[in-house]
């Protein structure tokens, strides 16, 4: 078959990923997409963050569809086989399938990307449809209408994947960006060739369509439209079955369920439900190892290229976010599109497009571990995020006075933390606190899984490390206390026998084999001073 038309390659794309040991049936989203084919809602754009499975489903619709595929052998096994339609549709269609993230060879401009497309299109349709009369000079769309015309009405099913990459190439001007919207238009709109057109991406559609072009579109995004929520990333009953696999899979499992997700979940659809990272699942599975597999595909730079738009603006979100807090913050996808954020909420709605923040109840945070370490990362490593940098490149220092109960320098540190002029710390609670420990404390994050608020013995502590990386070094509790002393916080600590963390279930020797130490902090707003105490609670075993 052609280049584009009735190919057989997302077939067999599809068919390796239906073999995969954490293969996850979403087939039923075909279900939906049969009740839109040659409707009046037959324009479907599906947008979400990269390595959300996108790729994945174009795949699967476009092997569905294709008469040139027969791919019941593959779809027979899954859950569409069980609906009504499945007979009526699958292998019924002509498709183009285009995955738009394709660049011709020593591509340097929007001419030589768009030239290969039209070209590749016209040849397929003058081989398949030589009747047609298509002449090489033809537009695209005159070369379809001329199909439809002579082929007795024929129709086609278009599959788009990756429709704004373009948008990201340095060659690309705004003069080729409206090029590009207005050859989408005149591909696809109020066309009798199209039966269904589905088309995926990052960014929404509507901001650059700013007219009619492309107003055809129903556009379904994670922030706001429950539709289609629960076929991109993954559900927590999906990552329940996938850990079960994986448990029968490895004869010596190192990765945990609630590994998974302190790592990886943290997303929301529109109707409230968490869903997971898959490419990050998948592959900590598959290499039976928790790691940044979703990030690693884009460094930091990614998301500091959102920030450093204005750092100002962003500051004590950044030092709120990095505390586990939530900001809140009103989202516009839209805003994604814009070459030139300047506002605090068009940047914070470009990283919740992106992926690199989750939104949720009108809050803006940072949804995972995953995504954390990247955070983190960017704080140590850029200077011009002022204060922010300062306070994180003190933290490896604040961790190793805590482990030798070097409590004078913890106290010049936050008194250091205090005196930056930060807008957060009026420390007129103990979140004020909570936020600025938090950030002193980011070089822990190298070795230590961090939790807030975390439920021990009867009562919650601010915080516990967590020794991930070498379960035979120091355990950290961590309590809090705004006009109270730090003498108040490590009773605290003792009462409530928050030590009982580290010891394991009962009968079981204990996974964390080092000193337990409990760290008491105070602030007293009248004299506006810190004070510090540390003590063993636990000997190492």
């Amino acid at each position: 078959m052609g280049n584009y038309l009735n190919t057989t390659a997302v077939c067999d794309t599809y068919n390796r990923e239906c073999r995969s040991p954490y293969f996850v049936d979403k087939t039923l989203l075909l279900e939906q997409l049969i009740t839109r084919v040659e409707t009046s809602t037959n324009y479907i754009c599906i947008t979400r963050p990269r390595r959300f499975g996108k790729s994945v489903m174009a795949n699967m619709i476009a092997s569905f569809f294709s008469c040139a595929c027969n791919a019941e052998y593959i779809f027979d096994q899954l859950k569409i086989a069980k609906s009504d339609s499945y007979k009526d549709h699958i292998g019924r269609y002509d498709v183009i399938f285009i995955s738009l993230n394709e660049l011709p060879r020593k591509c340097r401009s929007y001419e030589q990307y768009i030239e290969r497309i039209e070209n590749r299109l016209i040849k397929d349709l003058k081989e398949a449809y030589p009747k047609a009369g298509i002449q090489e000079d033809d537009a695209v769309w005159d070369a379809f209408s001329a199909v439809y015309n002579s082929y007795d009405s024929k129709r086609f099913v278009f599959i788009l994947d990756e429709w704004d990459f373009i948008f990201h190439r340095d060659f690309v001007t705004q003069k080729d960006r409206e090029e590009y919207i207005d050859f989408l238009s005149n591909l696809l709109k109020g066309k009798a060739y199209v039966s269904l057109a589905y088309m995926t991406g990052i960014l929404p559609i509507a901001k650059y369509s700013s007219g009619s072009e492309l107003n055809m579109f129903l556009e379904y995004t994670m922030v706001s439209e429950e539709m289609y929520g629960d076929y991109f990333g993954f559900t927590e009953a999906e990552v329940d079955e996938l850990y079960e696999r994986f448990l029968t899979n490895q004869k010596d499992p190192r990765v945990t369920r609630g590994g998974l997700r302190l790592w990886y979940d943290g997303y929301h659809t529109k109707q409230g439900e968490r869903v997971y990272n898959p490419r990050s699942v998948v592959a900590a599975l598959t290499n039976n190892n928790l790691g940044n597999y979703w990030t690693s595909s884009g460094p930091y730079d990614e998301i500091f290229y959102y920030i450093e738009q204005n750092t100002a603006q962003v500051r004590e979100d950044l030092v709120k976010m990095i505390s586990d807090i939530p900001v809140e913050a009103n989202v516009c996808e839209y805003a994604a599109s814009s070459m030139n954020l300047t506002t605090r909420d068009e940047i914070l709605s470009a990283m919740v497009v992106y992926g690199f923040l989750s939104f949720e109840k009108g809050c803006v945070q940072i949804p995972n571990k995953e995504l954390m370490d990247r955070f983190r990362d960017m704080l140590i490593k850029e200077p011009t995020l002022g204060y922010v940098h300062q306070l994180a490149r003190q933290s490896a220092r604040m961790l190793k006075a805590t482990l030798e109960n070097d409590t004078k320098v913890m106290v010049e540190i936050l008194e250091f933390a205090h005196n930056t002029e930060v807008p957060l710390l009026n420390y007129s609670n103990e979140t004020d606190l909570t936020a600025v420990v938090n950030l002193v404390y980011l070089a822990a994050r190298d070795t230590y899984r961090v939790e807030r608020e975390d439920k021990s013995g009867i009562g919650y502590v601010d915080f516990i490390f967590y020794p991930e990386t070498d379960h035979t070094a120091d355990g950290i509790i961590l309590e809090l206390k705004v006009n109270d002393t730090p003498k108040k916080a490590l009773q605290q600590i003792r009462d409530r026998k928050y030590v009982l963390r580290f010891e394991g279930k009962l009968g079981e020797r204990p996974k964390y084999t080092g000193r337990v130490i409990g760290v008491g902090i105070g602030y007293d707003k009248g004299t506006k001073k810190h004070a510090c105490k540390v003590e063993v609670l636990r000997d190492r075993m």
